[in-house]
């Protein structure tokens, strides 16, 4: 990387947040960012630890979002929009409207609606938004997506995607249920759980298969220790190219801290990848041969790039890791001049695939409660 390194203000995010430090490494990892301001909590005691904590100035620490996007105007190159999902579409509109460009984190905004109006208020500013969905930015992720376009599975039939955790059945070491953040208890027109775990799994069908579902019947539960919301989620879609897809995602699910897994299957070969090994993708074709792949793999062609090598093979990249390769991505769609960086910009993830995931998981929802097939409607936008 070369050139002046792309400023950034945080909205949330802050140290006791979910995904604040993810973000703060990750957007920094590789030298192309830097974050400059923020608002990151509603609490001033939170906000000032957390500008203590990651060096922000004094002067560019701020009590709102609103008094943040006014003050940074023209000087930020992104806004990075960190808050709880609910309360995403407020700032994003204001930044937008502003003129500043936005990184979102996962979900969008908590219903189809409300990402529709943000699609809109896109369109008329022309505006930079890019919704930031971390599995994806996985190396081997990537390298199966290249085999799958490469043609190496084959014409796909099947893919089964699954996202157990196990937060909402867990016991504290006090013998209580582990208390998750409040936000995460209240259920509105889609569950909390289909914000959290269902957008990652929607987006990873549509990052590797790039196939729309056109209809779906599923269930929904409620198994842990907070009954008043949705925690276990199953369906089965079809898609227009008579693919199917088989999807699982739980937050009570004993024994799994996040087993995000996908099985891909053609009719030439089939291949499996899992968040708990990331570093490997296993591929097995139609005449009985199994291959583990790594980055090391003499013949992968996405995974070898240096930018996925900060350090060699056996030495595991992860998480964090993964977040820096979007920031990577997002960076190609900002940079200024002279900053060069080897990046991927079909990485980039728009509102417009943040919304249709958003449709998706709202006919999920009335599928289970109507106990009925369901067509999924896209509505010609």
């Amino acid at each position: 990387m070369t050139g002046k390194r792309l400023s950034l203000g945080f909205i949330g995010g802050g140290i006791n947040s979910a995904v604040g430090a993810a973000h703060f490494i990750a957007a920094q990892m590789d030298g192309i960012f830097r974050v400059d301001a923020g608002c990151f909590s509603r609490h001033d005691d939170i906000n000032r630890q957390t500008a203590q904590r990651w060096g922000i100035a004094p002067k560019r620490l701020y009590r709102s979002w609103e008094e943040l996007l006014e003050n940074e105007r023209g000087r930020l190159d992104a806004i990075v929009i960190l808050t709880p999902t609910p309360h995403h579409p407020d700032p994003i509109v204001a930044a937008l409207q502003a003129g500043h460009g936005v990184i979102c984190e996962k979900a969008l905004a908590a219903s189809s609606r409300a990402a529709g109006e943000i699609l809109h208020v896109l369109g008329e500013t022309n505006g930079f938004l890019a919704v930031t969905y971390n599995y994806t930015g996985y190396p081997m992720v990537r390298e199966l997506r290249r085999m799958i376009r490469d043609g190496r599975l084959g014409k796909l039939q099947q893919i089964h995607v699954e996202m157990p955790q196990e937060g909402f059945a867990r016991l504290h070491r006090d013998g209580q249920p582990a208390v998750p953040q409040p936000w995460r208890l209240h259920d509105a027109d889609l569950p909390t759980i289909s914000l959290d775990l269902g957008v990652h799994v929607l987006h990873m069908i549509d990052f590797l298969s790039d196939e729309k579902p056109i209809e779906l019947v599923a269930t929904q539960d409620s198994l842990g220790h907070f009954r008043q919301v949705v925690d276990n989620t199953s369906f089965l879609m079809r898609h227009a190219n008579g693919m199917q897809s088989n999807v699982w995602f739980s937050k009570a699910a004993l024994g799994y801290r996040n087993g995000l897994r996908v099985r891909i299957f053609g009719d030439e070969a089939s291949a499996e990848w899992v968040q708990m090994d990331p570093e490997e993708l296993l591929f097995n074709d139609n005449r009985g041969h199994q291959t583990r792949i790594d980055r090391a793999s003499v013949d992968v062609e996405i995974a070898q790039r240096s930018r996925y090598n900060r350090f060699k093979s056996g030495h595991p990249a992860g998480f964090i890791e993964a977040f820096a390769n979007l920031y990577l991505d997002i960076s190609e769609r900002l940079k200024p001049t002279g900053l060069v960086t080897d990046v991927e910009t079909d990485y980039v993830f728009s509102a417009r695939q943040a919304w249709e995931g958003l449709v998706a998981l709202e006919a999920v929802a009335v599928s289970a409660k109507e106990k009925k097939w369901v067509k999924v409607d896209f509505g010609g936008r």
